[in-house]
């Protein structure tokens, strides 16, 4: 989809001079939902000078927003470029139609993470479809609300166009140029593709994460006391909002239930061969089912969306002021490329543990030379 033609807008530097910022879209653009997600699309254009009128049904979103420096209430003879809605998905097909109905010249687009759901149901209302494409995203935090919107929120994460037959690739680059201004990165699928897309590698994902903590609840204390990274790192997002996800879910049951259903046939066959593990076949079967994990995190896309693979060092950090920001630095010293970080706390101890990765070939020059500044290598 081709951008339209570049506004140069303003905006003052800290400094207190005033910088040119080039921004794609001219705007106004019009932001209906004043949570995490919409406040961070407002401050994100705010910052390259675009107008951003702040619309929510909670008064107080839009306040806090706007004290944010998100941008500004609505005022009579508003006539935005395009509309941004970033409501809950149960009520985004009904915002999106009321918001075509209001603004007969707008491009309206979503935020929602359900794409063919919401179309169908302006078709059926009978909604200018010829005016809204759906998009979404794929950008978050565990927290919600305003204050925890952040300008920066988007910039090198993908943001799915789930474009369809009834809107001109003239009319859609609005929401090209939205995205790009943002700093993300534009991806064109179907309104079908994408929700079978994130039934794969969000919304599942969700579900076995929260059905994993739940194994938690009258766990002893000393086995959660034995909590290492591993088990952190795959329950993290069980700390997600539940009545928000109770939505997503409805809304994209049928993609996120085939999938379900095939993984517990992965599941049956992993406690068949578990059942008796000194039957005939029964190891080849686990040996399998693991090997085949490896061959799937294989497949997912590493640093600037390549497939290389790195090399872990792992080093102990005390835990006092200033230790971690001194590692950092020696690394650049030694100048090796950091290509990814994971801090881990020991427990019961005063120290981290520091997961550096780098490429295979840095990582014996790594370890031998943070040895040699006094660094402790575990492992």
């Amino acid at each position: 989809m081709p951008p339209s033609t570049t506004q140069p807008s303003t905006r003052p530097a800290p400094n207190g001079r005033t910088d040119v910022v080039e921004s794609r879209l001219a705007g106004p653009v019009r932001v209906v939902g004043a949570g995490l997600l919409g406040t961070s699309v407002a401050l994100g254009l705010r910052s390259r000078g675009i107008d951003v009128i702040l619309a929510d049904a909670s008064p107080t979103h839009v306040a806090i927003a706007i004290d944010l420096g998100a941008g500004r209430s609505e005022l009579p003879g508003d006539a935005p470029e395009l509309i941004v809605v970033a409501v809950p998905p149960d009520v985004t097909a009904r915002v999106i139609a009321d918001e075509l109905a209001a603004f007969p010249d707008a491009i309206v687009t979503d935020v929602a993470s359900v794409k063919a759901g919401i179309l169908a149901d302006l078709v059926a209302a009978g909604a200018d479809v010829g005016r809204y494409i759906g998009s979404h995203p794929l950008a978050g935090r565990e927290r919600g609300g305003p204050l925890a919107a952040r300008a920066d929120l988007f910039v090198g994460r993908p943001w799915v166009v789930a474009a369809h037959d009834d809107i001109s690739y003239r009319r859609a680059s609005a929401i090209d140029d939205l995205i790009l201004d943002l700093g993300a990165t534009l991806v064109e699928m179907t309104p079908d593709a994408h929700d079978r897309g994130v039934a794969l590698i969000s919304h599942v994902p969700q579900v076995i994460a929260s059905l994993m903590a739940r194994r938690f609840i009258d766990a002893p204390n000393a086995a959660l006391g034995l909590a290492g990274q591993g088990v952190r790192d795959v329950t993290r997002i069980a700390a997600s909002d539940p009545d928000l996800w109770v939505q997503i879910l409805g809304a994209n049951a049928a993609s996120v239930r085939d999938i379900l259903v095939a993984y517990r046939d992965d599941l049956d066959r992993f406690i068949d061969a578990l059942a008796d593990p000194a039957a005939p076949g029964a190891r080849r079967r686990v040996a399998e089912e693991l090997s085949g994990g490896n061959t799937g995190v294989e497949r997912l896309p590493g640093k600037h969306g390549t497939d290389k693979r790195f090399t872990t060092v792992t080093v102990m950090v005390d835990d006092r002021p200033g230790q971690l920001a001194r590692l950092l630095a020696e690394i650049g010293e030694i100048g090796v490329n950091l290509e990814d970080l994971r801090l881990e706390h020991s427990p019961g101890r005063q120290v981290g543990l520091a997961e550096i990765q780098v490429l295979p070939e840095a990582a014996d020059r790594l370890t031998n030379e943070l040895a040699e500044r006094g660094w402790r290598i575990a492992g």
